[in-house]
């Protein structure tokens, strides 16, 4: 059984897609489970580590009043890191996390509060980015859970997205058969 990571790369290479992530409660974690897989360096742009507010700003252009309002903790904000970080690497795919590992609560949410972003290709065939989806997490665990539900979570969401650029994965299922990317 293929990890999510693995699927992750070989969709992407597949599809000949980049990806790019924007990662804050995660740490790097994302891009530490991307990089594992042999044959990342084929899709895997970078990655941006906007642990302090003020950097989603500046590095990833995420609203300054919205982080003003919200904090970072909030579905735009990851939405709005997911599409920056895509942009500013320059990759076909963008995804991000914001969240509270804890111990303590952030901007007026309670640990285990979770947002997970995908940003992805304009599709003529939904009329919108083949990404552009956010979904809330409330989880439960230590830090270290908190943390690694996360990155399943938003490497999941992604897959899904992955999933219907290709739809079936023939080509994809194909090339796994046949030993390489």
């Amino acid at each position: 059984m293929n990890s999510p990571a693995t699927d992750v790369v070989r969709l992407l290479t597949v599809n000949e897609s980049t990806l790019a992530v924007a990662e804050s409660l995660t740490g790097g974690l994302v891009a530490a489970e991307i990089t594992s897989v042999p044959g990342a360096s084929k899709v895997f742009r970078g990655s941006v580590t906007a642990y302090a507010t003020d950097l989603k700003h500046a590095l990833l252009a995420v609203d300054a009043d919205l982080l003003a309002a919200r904090g970072a903790v909030d579905a735009q904000v990851a939405a709005q890191m997911a599409a920056g970080v895509r942009k500013a690497l320059g990759a076909d795919w963008g995804i991000a996390t914001t969240g509270v590992a804890g111990p303590d609560p952030q901007d007026g949410q309670p640990v285990g509060t979770v947002f997970v972003a995908v940003d992805g290709p304009f599709r003529a065939d939904r009329g919108c980015a083949g990404g552009g989806k956010v979904e809330a997490l409330r989880l439960n665990g230590d830090r270290a859970e908190i943390r690694r539900e996360s990155v399943r979570s938003v490497l999941a969401l992604l897959l899904t997205e992955l999933a219907g650029e290709h739809p079936g994965n023939e080509r994809a299922q194909d090339t796994e058969q046949n030993g390489g990317f």
